[in-house]
C-alpha cells in the first residue's frame, strides 16, 4: 500500500457552485514535493489539513473531521473504463491518490500511518454534490456517483508531519465493529435504516454522521 500523489488546488472562480464568491479548489493537481499536514480546526473555520491546498466553501467542506481526503486509484481505473475518459490522480478533487488500500471496506476509525509521521483517522464517505459534478461535467453525475457507492474516505490527523508520493501507508489501527466507509455512506445516502448501525463506531465518526444515526436510532426505537 502506497501514497501515488499528494493534491492540492487554488482557487478558482467557476460557474457551478453555489459557494458565495464563487470559488472552488476541487481542481486538485500533484503536488512536487513534501506536504504538511496537520488538523485545521473546527468545520466552518479550519479548511484544508494540506499545506497550499484551498477549501473554498467550508460551510460543507474541510474542518478537523474532514481535513483530507483520499480516493483509491483502483477506483479511479473503474471510473476510467466505465466513463471511457482518462482520470489523472486528483481528478475527484482528492488529496490523496493511494494504491494497494480498500478505501471503501476501511472501517470508520481505521487508521493509517503515511510515510513515517502522519497517522491519519477514517471519520466518513464523500457525499457528492453539484460543485463535483460540475467539475467531472458528467450528466447525473451525483446520482452515479451515487448509486456506485464507492465515495472515497475523509480523514481527520491524529499524527502530523509531512507526506509526499512513494510513502508507504500501513493500516496500524483497525476496530473491531464492521461499519466501513461504504457502509456509512449508504446510511446517509440510500438506505437510512442502516443508520443505526453506525451507532457502533462511537465517536470516531464524524460527528454530523453520529449525529444522524442516534437521531434515527431515537425517533424510530421500538
Amino acid at each position: 500500500m502506497k501514497l501515488l500523489s499528494v493534491n492540492l488546488g487554488r482557487p478558482q472562480a467557476v460557474p457551478y457552485t453555489d459557494q458565495p464568491e464563487g470559488l472552488t479548489g476541487i481542481d486538485k493537481r500533484p503536488a512536487d514535493g513534501p506536504v504538511r499536514v496537520a488538523a485545521p480546526g473546527p468545520k466552518g473555520v479550519g479548511a484544508s489539513g494540506l499545506a497550499g491546498d484551498a477549501v473554498c466553501d467550508t460551510r460543507h467542506h474541510g474542518g478537523d473531521d474532514q481535513a483530507v481526503y483520499a480516493v483509491a486509484r483502483e477506483d479511479l481505473d473503474d471510473w476510467e473504463r466505465e466513463l471511457g475518459r482518462t482520470l489523472a490522480n486528483g481528478a475527484f478533487g482528492e488529496n490523496l491518490t493511494t494504491e494497494g488500500l480498500d478505501i471503501s471496506g476501511a472501517r470508520i476509525g481505521e487508521r493509517w500511518r503515511i510515510g513515517s509521521t502522519v497517522v491519519l483517522e477514517v471519520t466518513c464517505g464523500r457525499i457528492p454534490c453539484r460543485t463535483f459534478q460540475g467539475h467531472l461535467g458528467e450528466k447525473g453525475w451525483v446520482k452515479r456517483f451515487t448509486q456506485k457507492g464507492a465515495p472515497g474516505a475523509y480523514l481527520r490527523v491524529i499524527e502530523p508531519g509531512e507526506i509526499q508520493a512513494g510513502d508507504p501507508i500501513e493500516i496500524v489501527h483497525r476496530p473491531d465493529h464492521d461499519v466501513t466507509v461504504a457502509l456509512e455512506f449508504r446510511a446517509g445516502t440510500t438506505d437510512r435504516s442502516l443508520l443505526p448501525r453506525l451507532l457502533a463506531a462511537g465517536t470516531a465518526l464524524h460527528p454530523e454522521s453520529l449525529a444522524a444515526a442516534r437521531k434515527y436510532a431515537e425517533t424510530y426505537a421500538g
